[in-house]
């Protein structure tokens, strides 16, 4: 009881939960929120998780991270980078992570240390593959070329997010 009392502290005081306490969809039981990428070319985001609800607007970039905050049936409500969302249909949605570059211009460094060697640069906006991660950087891919950055460059992983 005492645990899980603090656990609600840390949750009041932080906003942040701890693993234990996140929320999990009612659909997949997978966590909320938690981030994928747009499988689809396009994709139409409705105002409500259905066929009859009006098309906001469409997502054209294949591989765009995006963040699940809701599951109902088939569909999940999403958000973007600019805070956007909608409810998008499970299938033009893939569990493959990708991430936004966030920096004007981002140094990929050989190993997770900003001393290594740089093996590349990308721009805002690229969209890469993402890889392993640490406490404080991730492996990413974008076309031919990989590196280590700085995982508060990056849009589309968590803050505390580990990833082997």
């Amino acid at each position: 009881m005492r645990g899980l009392l603090a656990a609600l502290l840390m949750v009041v005081s932080t906003g942040v939960a701890s693993p234990a306490l996140a929320e999990r969809g009612s659909v997949t039981n997978l966590p909320l929120p938690r981030f994928v990428s747009l499988k689809a070319a396009e994709g139409n985001v409705r105002r409500g998780p259905s066929l009859t609800h009006r098309i906001d607007w469409v997502y054209k970039r294949r591989n765009m991270p995006l963040e699940i905050t809701a599951e109902h049936g088939h569909w999940r409500r999403v958000r973007d980078r600019d805070g956007a969302g909608g409810w998008v249909h499970y299938s033009l949605l893939s569990g493959a992570r990708t991430v936004i570059i966030e920096e004007e211009v981002l140094d990929l460094f050989q190993k997770p240390d900003p001393s290594s060697p740089v093996r590349a640069r990308a721009e805002a906006g690229v969209v890469a593959r993402l890889g392993d991660c640490t406490p404080g950087w991730c492996e990413i891919t974008a076309g031919r070329q990989h590196g280590w950055v700085r995982k508060t460059a990056l849009w589309g992983v968590g803050p505390e997010e580990i990833r082997q």
